[in-house]
């Protein structure tokens, strides 16, 4: 079976249709109004309806309350949650419980001990992504096309699935997954000619590079 492919911060149809044209996995719409992402909630809807049954849609937010999260299910309907901020586990956990919808907890790497609290996601979150760290200054904690060092997660195992982001196109996804043995990829801007601009193309090139990742061999590490 091929690599998990998630297109994010889709904002238009026709990337929306793209995404799914390409055969990704998933498909996300970001609800964090620093992002040059952010979708309100009338062109979310548009966007969901487009995307609905033909990948699964996941929902970003950034430590959102009980209110955010059920206004964003009333319009989305999403098939997964995706927290990307601060969210302890009993957090995470409540939001799961509550609204009974998969959730994607989120960690910035930079460095060996980022890794450290991951398992204590274990019991409340359904998957992980591991994304690099924003700069210090950064109004947002993802989405800025950096990467960390894929080595960082070489050997390691982890009780849920898990997507690798952070810096990832068409031109380095597959060294990406032979050095990090991800299963999983997400792309943002790197499929973008501007921020929040998908182009089609970069989308299908991306996603079939990932795919036959596992059937390149030799990529160097």
């Amino acid at each position: 079976m091929g690599v998990t492919v998630k297109i994010c911060g889709i904002t238009s149809v026709d990337a929306a249709d793209a995404a799914a044209k390409a055969r990704a996995d998933f498909g996300g719409l970001v609800f964090h109004r620093a992002s040059p992402r952010y979708l309100n909630p009338v062109h979310a809807g548009v966007i969901a309806e487009r995307l609905r049954g033909r990948l699964r849609m996941a929902a970003l937010l950034v430590d959102p309350n009980d209110e955010e999260v059920a206004g964003v299910i009333a319009v989305v309907r999403p098939d997964f949650l995706q927290l990307h901020g601060r969210e302890t586990p009993a957090r995470v956990g409540a939001i799961r419980s509550r609204f009974g919808i998969p959730v994607i907890k989120v960690f910035s790497i930079a460095e060996t001990s980022d890794f450290s609290g991951v398992a204590s996601y274990n019991d409340a979150a359904d998957m992980f992504l591991f994304d690099a760290k924003a700069p210090e200054s950064a109004s947002r904690p993802g989405g800025h096309g950096a990467a960390f060092d894929w080595q960082l997660l070489r050997g390691r195992s982890f009780a849920r699935p898990w997507l690798l982001a952070g810096g990832l196109n068409a031109d380095n996804v597959a060294r990406a997954i032979a050095v990090s043995g991800a299963v999983g990829v997400d792309v943002s801007s790197g499929v973008e000619t501007a921020p929040g601009v998908k182009s089609p193309e970069l989308i299908r090139n991306f996603v079939e590079t990932a795919r036959n990742a596992q059937f390149a061999g030799g990529t160097d590490a």
